[in-house]
């Protein structure tokens, strides 16, 4: 497994607006992305210091969501965000997360 740790600086009292459009418009094209897993959004005391973790398959997949997709993501979430987001990629080397999709009989 793969994880991205963004970094992010909201403006003033943005918090709600961009949890609102992160689930409304950015979990739609995550869940879209082939290897995507799961996606963990925190947020500081503070409100403008937010990490969101994303977990994927593999390595390949993660950098094929950077270059075509998170483009996108920055610009639609852009008018909450003061500077630029930072990226850092990790080997996921322990974890509790668990694949819990669901198999649909034919």
């Amino acid at each position: 497994m793969y994880a991205r740790n963004v970094s992010i600086h909201l403006k003033s009292n943005m918090l709600s607006d961009y949890t609102q459009t992160f689930e409304k418009d950015v979990l739609p094209l995550l869940r879209k992305q082939n290897g995507f897993k799961d996606e963990i959004t925190l947020a500081g005391p503070s409100g403008v210091d937010v990490t969101a973790i994303s977990l994927w398959d593999n390595k390949n997949n993660a950098d094929s969501y950077n270059t075509n997709t998170y483009p996108q993501v920055l610009k639609t979430l852009a008018r909450f965000i003061e500077g630029t987001p930072q990226v850092h990629t990790f080997d996921v080397v322990t974890s509790t997360f668990q694949n819990h999709d669901v198999l649909v009989a034919a």
